[in-house]
């Protein structure tokens, strides 16, 4: 691959979904296959243009300059499309003055997404595509679901809103609360991609971790949040407080048994302290269990110290109100360390019949958890198989330091 196609390369996969939106914000007149397409037009025009001229000072706003060059020429013969990111001004008669509680685009764009309309999953998928620029991949592995899946996700969501008329447009200041539950899974999503994405030292994309942070923060300081925006707040901000010791020096990924807590974010766990006791427990949600484990982790001194007792419980009450086989994986994580290993190898093998069969971290956790036993060969079996089902190399050094005790 030649300079100019990585350029190209680059800007595909950190600027497709943010020039999308911004043809969408352009005209009404554009729809989501449209402002694709023109999108998709552009990066094969800067292909051929910067192998001869080479690659301007800014390729982002020079591909944005053609995305728009390209869709003023085609509105000019055409004029038959509608924008969904804007309002029919006869729908909208009766609705509220049209006013913007966020400052931040994107703030907008990710409320406008959550539309009634559209089910839960399309909504959360055509956030995460069109909004936070996700990958398809990225995508499919945030929600446990295959690219195939994505895809056809994706594909009806475009028709719905064509056939349905659904403008996406940022909803009045009243109707913002009733959006906010898929508005913070989005966050949640982005931030554990950002925790996990990348490969070597960028397996943290650091600036997904930062933007739900920021997300979250405009919520709260908006006054469009409730209980549940306190909870994953805080719960955003204990991860992110142990960012920075997740890898070693030589760049070796490290799991929690591992981390040098000295290097552990003090400011971020007491931000994150003061955000845990404002948290209202008259309702109390995923996020309200997770941000306690979180918590657990963050204030125990050692590795051998968490209290794994509590943490088994919060799990199991978790698992009540949301069952899902990622949550039971740390669930049989922690009854394992909490001395109950029959009962956490039991959900293991349970797991092996879920979608988790095709998921590095299952394999690599019962790889990990057979060489604490002694049982090098179930170990070595598990260890291989997760060498296979991952394409990040730190994850890969993981496991063969694992197999190299073995």
């Amino acid at each position: 691959m030649n300079r100019e196609e990585q350029a190209v390369d680059l800007l595909y996969k950190t600027h497709f979904g943010k020039m999308v939106t911004a043809m969408l914000q352009f005209s009404r007149d554009i729809d989501l296959e449209w402002a694709e397409d023109l999108v998709q037009d552009a990066f094969f025009s800067a292909l051929s243009t910067w192998k001869h001229k080479g690659i301007p000072e800014n390729p982002a706003g020079w591909m944005y300059k053609v995305c728009r060059n390209n869709a003023i020429n085609s509105l000019k013969r055409n004029k038959t499309f509608k924008n969904p990111f804007e309002g029919d001004p006869a729908a909208d008669a009766a609705a509220e003055p049209d006013e913007s509680v966020f400052d931040d685009r994107k703030m907008q764009l990710l409320f406008a997404c959550a539309h009634p309309r559209l089910s839960s999953k399309m909504q959360v998928v055509i956030t995460l595509k069109y909004v936070v620029n996700l990958r398809i991949e990225s995508i499919s592995r945030a929600l446990g679901m295959t690219v195939d899946g994505i895809d056809k996700m994706l594909a009806r969501a475009k028709h719905r809103i064509k056939m349905e008329s659904i403008f996406l447009k940022e909803p009045s200041p009243r109707q913002l609360t009733s959006r906010l539950p898929v508005v913070h899974k989005i966050i949640y999503l982005i931030f554990n991609e950002g925790y996990r994405a990348g490969s070597g030292r960028e397996l943290v994309r650091q600036d997904l971790c930062e933007e739900s942070l920021i997300m979250t923060k405009s919520l709260l300081d908006n006054h469009i949040s409730d209980g549940d925006t306190a909870a994953l707040y805080a719960l955003l901000l204990f991860n992110a407080a142990r960012l920075g010791a997740r890898f070693s020096a030589a760049g070796q990924l490290l799991d929690l048994e591992e981390q040098d807590r000295t290097l552990w974010n003090k400011d971020l766990i007491a931000l994150g302290n003061h955000y845990i006791r404002q948290v209202n427990m008259d309702h109390v949600s995923s996020y309200h269990y997770e941000a306690a484990i979180a918590y657990l982790h963050c204030h125990a001194k050692s590795f051998a110290d968490t209290d794994w007792s509590t943490i088994t419980q919060l799990y199991a009450k978790l698992l009540q109100d949301n069952p899902n086989p990622f949550v039971e994986l740390n669930y049989a994580i922690a009854l394992y360390y909490d001395r109950q290993a029959p009962k956490a190898f039991g959900i293991l093998h349970d797991l092996q019949q879920t979608f988790l069969e095709r998921y590095y971290l299952l394999h690599a956790t019962m790889g990990k958890l057979y060489f604490l036993e002694g049982e090098y060969r179930e170990s070595d079996r598990h260890l291989t198989k997760a060498l296979a089902l991952t394409s990040f190399q730190a994850e890969k050094d993981f496991v063969q330091k694992i197999l190299l005790k073995n």
